[in-house]
């Protein structure tokens, strides 16, 4: 037999990373997760409101190609930094 619980269900909501992004997929940086790797990510050019692309993956999955920005500005992340790199909905 099958019961009906009368609680509604649970939407659960995750928050999408670089690391999620498809290729040639954009996104907008929300704020960085990780804030002992913060600083490396923010001197790179992952500052807060900036349009980030992912334009390649090596073969394995690691590292990835991002190209941030308007300038077309390049960067090799791993793909374990990519993941602290937190995304606008």
């Amino acid at each position: 037999m099958f019961r009906r619980t009368s609680q509604p269900a649970v939407a659960v909501t995750t928050r999408r990373t670089a690391k999620d992004l498809r290729l040639g997929e954009t996104g907008t940086i929300c704020c960085l997760e990780d804030p002992e790797m913060a600083l490396k990510l923010l001197e790179m050019g992952c500052i807060p409101g900036v349009k980030v692309r992912l334009s390649g993956r090596a073969p394995l999955g690691d590292p990835l190609m991002l190209v941030l920005g308007d300038q077309e500005y390049t960067l090799s992340v791993r793909a374990s930094e990519a993941a602290t790199i937190m995304l606008k909905e």
